[in-house]
């Protein structure tokens, strides 16, 4: 047997190596495309988690943005409220020296001088009207007399020993107190009972 080829084995031979490269080629086509399809998917699955991060992200600065909002309106709120309850402090200590005076000038009328009655009467529907009118604004009136001693409302001018009334205890007004919506615009200025052995604790 000969190892020559024939013309017609040569042309097969040539025919299935051809037949083989195609394939391959195919194979190769067929990988590529597929690693292709895979990096695009995980391109598009990236883009969706960044997609996702961003929205989350963006929905809690929406939330944080939310919280800063309602707080500032509340602080807002409580200034404006704030300032409506105590706008007329500075006016209202301007009026106590009024109140004051009235009252100075009932202590040392006469109430059995028929004479200066009518005045006397006009100076106390005075203060009543005024006391009425403050008291309108948020103002009241400090009168404690008789009452325990308290260094948040109270400033004791001098302390007095008393058998009658129990120690600690306001036992005259030298001049009433006020407060507006609650804050203290003036202490009472009072004079304190003291045991004879002791006296009382008049610092806050």
């Amino acid at each position: 047997m000969s190892n020559e080829q024939t013309p017609q084995q040569g042309e097969e031979l040539e025919a299935g190596v051809e037949a083989e490269q195609h394939a391959a080629e195919q194979i190769s086509e067929e990988v590529v495309e597929l690693t292709e399809d895979q990096q695009r998917i995980v391109e598009l699955e990236a883009a969706v988690a960044a997609a996702e991060a961003k929205v989350a992200d963006q929905k809690d600065s929406v939330i944080r943005a939310m919280a800063e909002s309602d707080n500032a309106r509340k602080r807002a709120q409580g200034e404006i409220d704030k300032a409506r309850k105590f706008a007329l402090e500075k006016f209202a200590g301007e009026l106590l020296p009024v109140a004051d005076n009235l009252e100075r000038a009932l202590q040392v009328a006469n109430p059995e001088d028929e004479a200066i009655k009518p005045v006397v009467d006009g100076v106390e529907l005075t203060l009543k009207s005024f006391v009425s009118t403050i008291e309108k604004f948020g103002m009241t009136v400090i009168d404690p007399q008789g009452q325990p001693f308290n260094p948040e409302q109270h400033q004791a001018m001098s302390m007095q020993e008393n058998a009658e009334l129990p120690p600690n205890t306001v036992m005259a007004v030298m001049q009433k107190g006020y407060e507006l919506n609650g804050r203290l615009l003036r202490p009472a200025m009072v004079m304190v009972t003291r045991a004879p052995e002791g006296g009382v604790d008049t610092q806050a």
